[in-house]
């Protein structure tokens, strides 16, 4: 097994991932379904050669058996570059290499909603947050995000990721990418001091604890726009996962911040095309309107879903509207849409043009 050859191989077939591990077939996914790649079996020796190859660094081996889970950035000269998680599994290695595209593709190469995108481009303050499940277009979305800022605005953008995926250079903004323990050691520690730094914007990797979202919070009030991704499924699961951050007694005071910083919220989910000509994203759309500012602050969450599904006017969109366009258009097989719906009856119903 060569490692070189199949890194080629999952980009010559237009794979997003590589999966390898000891006494399996390597396999990627292709259009998001999982597909064998070769027909030869890894053997232990091949995995850990593999792995060292990969981890090339002593540093990076240290922490490797330190912790059996490392996640970092390969270049292959001539290929591109790739996201690698490498861990332990049964007592011997395994990996999973993403493919992280050297172009940052536009909204509209992406399938996204332009103008929306723009509208939380174009804001100067508060938070905007990119939500759905691993693998589904976050960091795509943030990073076509900021190469548009960086196309149309002289702006100071510091991103704090862990690793670095899309490299940006320099057009009118000026951007300063650092790497979680390359350059600094947590994203809380990343934004005690960045608000010293004069950023603009600032586009924080994931929020997974209190301490960041804290610290994210902070920066808005300071005056910096935050953007970040959430391993959410909506917007109403989004907020509720924020606030959960926090211990009960801190829930309204938290409610209440969110309705004045947060602008908004994209959530993403990719289905394969009915062509098979690869992957679209459906999207829900939230704005923070005044009323939907209202609904946070008083802790009524799970009324904002309506009035996404009714706010077309403000640029909002709900999933299921998302997957009844695409299926109505053709672009997407109706069994695959039903798949990624919220509720199939209400999806079942909408098709037909039946509200609920």
């Amino acid at each position: 097994m060569d490692i070189k050859r199949l890194l080629h191989l999952m980009v010559e077939q237009g794979a997003s991932d590589l999966l390898l591990r000891t006494n399996a077939t390597p396999r990627a996914r292709v259009n998001g379904k999982i597909e064998v790649i070769s027909s030869e079996t890894v053997s232990k020796e091949e995995m850990w050669a593999a792995a060292n190859f990969l981890l090339s660094s002593e540093e990076r081996k240290r922490k490797f058996l330190e912790n059996f889970d490392i996640d970092f950035i390969h270049e292959e000269l001539g290929l591109g570059r790739f996201r690698l998680n490498v861990f332990m599994q049964r007592g011997t290695p395994a990996l999973v290499a993403r493919h992280v595209h050297a172009h940052v593709k536009s909204f509209e190469q992406l399938h996204l909603p332009v103008e929306i995108c723009r509208l939380f481009c174009e804001e100067s303050k508060g938070m905007f947050l990119v939500c759905g499940p691993a693998g589904n277009g976050k960091s795509t979305t943030i990073a076509s995000m900021i190469e548009y800022i960086n196309i149309i605005s002289a702006k100071h953008i510091v991103t704090v990721e862990d690793p670095i995926e899309f490299l940006f250079k320099d057009q009118k903004s000026i951007i300063n990418q650092r790497e979680l323990e390359l350059d600094v050691p947590s994203y809380a520690a990343a934004l005690k001091h960045v608000t010293q730094q004069s950023p603009d914007i600032i586009y924080i990797g994931n929020i997974r604890d209190e301490a960041t979202m804290r610290a994210a919070i902070t920066s808005t009030e300071l005056g910096a726009f935050v953007m970040s991704t959430f391993h959410t499924i909506n917007a109403v699961q989004t907020i509720v996962r924020i606030v959960n951050f926090f211990p009960p007694y801190l829930h309204d005071e938290v409610r209440v911040q969110l309705s004045l910083i947060l602008k908004g919220t994209i959530s993403l989910r990719l289905l394969t095309r009915q062509d098979g000509s690869g992957r679209i994203p459906a999207y829900e759309t939230m704005v923070v309107t005044p009323t939907v500012a209202r609904l946070i602050r008083e802790g009524r969450v799970r009324e904002i879903q309506s009035y996404i599904d009714e706010g077309k006017l403000f640029g909002m969109q709900s999933f299921k509207q998302s997957l009844v366009n695409l299926v109505k258009t053709g672009i997407v097989d109706e069994h695959e849409a039903r798949k990624y719906a919220d509720s199939k009856d209400d999806f079942d119903l909408a098709l037909k043009g039946i509200g609920r």
